[in-house]
């Protein structure tokens, strides 16, 4: 069994990485609350669907819904790009959508937004299920890794291209957990 080792205050290793405190988690809520504030004031008197990706969205999606005043529904979907801390550029669909989304408004719900091939991926396969329109809240945004040519409405940070953990994003599965974001160091 791997053992996660929690040093005191600011840092944590992870298997063989270490990482530093880098956003709180009182700042992750007032950006998650703000977020929630601008999808209220757009989807007044509208019952979006919120589509969450797993796993990494969970956190960012429990706390968003809190915070959302907006008549909603949420559902889950599980794609996954990613293999220890790089990229795999290949995006696997491992659940789907298990309702129709003709003619409803969707919120995409994603931890981060980086390269945008796994989001490109995710909003080809909805615009093929005819949705009446399609946002992208997202807590993270790397706009120096971003290849594609997509908005994202709703963004809560925009970070540089480091890997991070924590708030439901991990390093090889752990570190989710963490209720802070964390940045690698070595």
């Amino acid at each position: 069994m791997q053992s996660v080792t929690l040093k005191p205050m600011k840092t944590i290793k992870l298997k063989d990485k270490t990482f530093r405190i880098n956003i709180p988690s009182d700042e992750i809520l007032s950006q998650v609350k703000r977020v929630a504030q601008e999808i209220d004031k757009d989807y007044e008197n509208r019952r979006p669907l919120f589509v969450v990706v797993l796993n990494g969205a969970f956190m960012f999606a429990s706390d968003l819904m809190k915070q959302v005043n907006t008549e909603c529904e949420i559902s889950f979907v599980k794609l996954s790009s990613y293999q220890g801390t790089q990229s795999t550029e290949t995006v696997k669909e491992i659940i789907g959508l298990n309702q129709s989304i003709d003619g409803r408004d969707i919120i995409i719900v994603e931890d981060i937004v980086d390269t945008g091939i796994t989001m490109e991926n995710l909003l080809n396969d909805l615009h093929k299920m005819s949705p009446k329109s399609i946002s992208i809240a997202t807590l993270l945004y790397k706009p120096e890794s971003f290849q594609k040519d997509f908005d994202i409405q709703y963004v809560g940070f925009s970070i540089p291209n480091d890997f991070i953990v924590g708030y439901g994003l991990d390093y090889d599965e752990l570190g989710r957990n963490l209720s802070d974001i964390y940045i690698i160091t070595n």
